[in-house]
């Protein structure tokens, strides 16, 4: 088969196990169908159907970049307080050591510290989004972790390390969100979200690479920053994903008022 280069993606994966259940207002029970609808036809807007897909989720860090070497990795229900239906979720994908062991490669030609786990499974942000884009389970997951450093520069230096991969059919997704402070998100105040969301954008979009890198390593001083994110884990994801995206020009992809929080997400080289 001819690879075609794939694109990377930064994606919302919601909030808990939020495509099987309702919530209360301000979200409501269809709050997520415009974020479940996106996911759906996340494969079909590809050019080309990816060999396997590397996913960093907000939800794994390390004190170095550790990558998910089981090939078979099981499920890590890594929330608390939803309803016992949605402990019985499965995503029996299959995982890649292959592709694992060519990641840990590439961060080692660029002299970036990793390790692996075999027995780590699939936390809530790659299962829960996945069961939605590919609920088949046919495409080989291989999972990595973010490094707890949670530098802004160093995420960006690990995803152009990375950057190889898209030319060998390799899909790659930071999974996190765009909006992530759970103490104000029910809070009814759009203003923090909007007026990040727009300086995130914006910078997602311009039109010089190099600009770009130099803006999203501070984001803390974009406005509301620190409002959105009162820790970085779940923007961070983004920083590999653009990373790996490179020279390639950046497009907002998703958009959608959940709750009355501005939530986006992010492709280069689409």
């Amino acid at each position: 088969m001819n690879l075609l280069r794939q694109p990377t993606l930064f994606i919302s994966h919601g909030g808990g196990p939020c495509f099987w259940m309702d919530f209360p207002p301000p979200i409501g029970a269809h709050g997520f169908d415009a974020l479940r609808s996106y996911l759906s036809g996340l494969l079909a807007q590809l050019k080309q159907r990816p060999q396997a897909i590397l996913v960093i989720s907000a939800h794994w860090e390390e004190p170095r970049v550790t990558v998910g070497t089981s090939k078979a990795p099981s499920m890590l229900f890594d929330y608390s307080g939803f309803p016992p239906h949605t402990y019985q979720l499965s995503y029996p994908a299959p995982g890649n050591p292959e592709l694992a062991a060519r990641v840990r490669g590439l961060l080692d030609v660029a002299g970036i510290a990793n390790a692996e786990n075999n027995v780590r499974g699939y936390d809530h942000g790659v299962f829960v989004p996945f069961l939605i884009i590919d609920p088949e389970t046919q495409i080989p997951v291989v999972t990595m972790s973010l490094e707890r450093s949670l530098d802004p520069a160093r995420h960006l230096a690990i995803g152009a390390a990375l950057a190889p991969l898209r030319d060998e059919g390799v899909l790659i997704i930071g999974s996190g969100n765009s909006f992530h402070n759970l103490h104000t998100f029910f809070d009814g105040n759009p203003a923090p979200s909007l007026q990040f969301d727009t300086w995130l954008t914006e910078t997602i979009l311009l039109p010089d690479p190099s600009a770009r890198t130099t803006a999203l390593t501070a984001w803390e001083r974009a406005p509301s920053a620190r409002e959105c994110h009162p820790r970085a884990e779940h923007l961070i994801p983004l920083m590999v994903a653009a990373g790996a995206g490179h020279a390639d020009h950046g497009a907002r992809v998703f958009h959608d008022m959940i709750g009355g929080k501005a939530i986006s997400g992010y492709a280069f080289g689409a």
